[in-house]
């Protein structure tokens, strides 16, 4: 709806990418606030979080452009043009994963306990980067007379972006409720690995950029239902054999 925050001369500030950088800064300022209560040193956190970030992008990009593969064999130059939106959540889940691990492990971090800390603030930066979408008009619903008018796509469409945003921000509340009770370590995260594959698989049925691939399911809804799985299966798992610990 607003790609463009403003222009001075020949510099654009996109609102896409500065509700990146506005989500990035806040997550990771809270998590290192609360991350230091918990015994970690605050930079732990931020070289963590500028690297999962770093790799989540690159992975969320390459991840969206493989989906597109066909309209970017036409236009490559479209592929590092951030400003115009197209980022996978899956896509960066694998790759920041696997770089935030590596993290992890190179400076002998406990995994479970840090990511527990964490994980409600990437919640609180999904929700941001999430008005993004928003302002960007990407990431759209379903034409809807109950909805919002988009520019982009001359339609009025069910702004899915804000109804993400505010479940988001409801696990986000319920996380950091969580980390107040005695819990296991690990829960945290598999939970909001669970909540959010919820949100998200229910949410493609009200998304109309996203085709049908399988049982009438989008490709997001089937890999939500994995990653349900992992979540929901890690969560009792640990819940079983875990240590319970008790966040302040």
């Amino acid at each position: 709806m607003y790609p463009q925050i403003c222009k001075i001369g020949p510099f654009v500030i996109y609102s896409y990418g500065l509700m990146l950088v506005i989500a990035f800064i806040l997550s990771v300022t809270l998590a290192a606030l609360f991350a230091k209560r918990q015994g970690f040193h605050p930079d732990v956190v931020y070289n963590f979080g500028f690297t999962v970030f770093i790799a989540g992008v690159i992975g969320a990009r390459l991840f969206y452009v493989i989906e597109n593969i066909n309209y970017y064999l036409e236009n490559p130059l479209e592929i590092i043009l951030l400003q115009h939106g197209g980022l996978s959540w899956f896509g960066g889940l694998v790759l920041g994963t696997v770089f935030g691990l590596w993290y992890l492990k190179k400076k002998n971090i406990p995994v479970l306990k840090f990511l527990d800390v964490i994980i409600p603030f990437v919640a609180l930066g999904h929700a941001i980067g999430r008005i993004g979408c928003f302002l960007n008009g990407c990431c759209y619903g379903k034409p809807s007379k109950f909805g919002f008018y988009f520019p982009a796509h001359k339609a009025v469409l069910i702004p899915t972006q804000l109804i993400s945003v505010f479940i988001l921000l409801i696990i986000f509340i319920f996380l950091r409720t969580l980390q107040r009770r005695p819990h296991h370590e690990g829960q945290i995260l598999f939970a909001y690995l669970f909540l959010f594959s919820i949100k998200r698989f229910f949410i493609e049925f009200l998304r109309a950029d996203n085709p049908q691939v399988l049982w009438g399911l989008t490709l997001f809804q089937l890999l939500s239902i994995v990653v349900f799985c992992i979540g929901i299966t890690g969560f009792f798992m640990v819940n079983k054999k875990g240590r319970k610990v008790t966040e302040h």
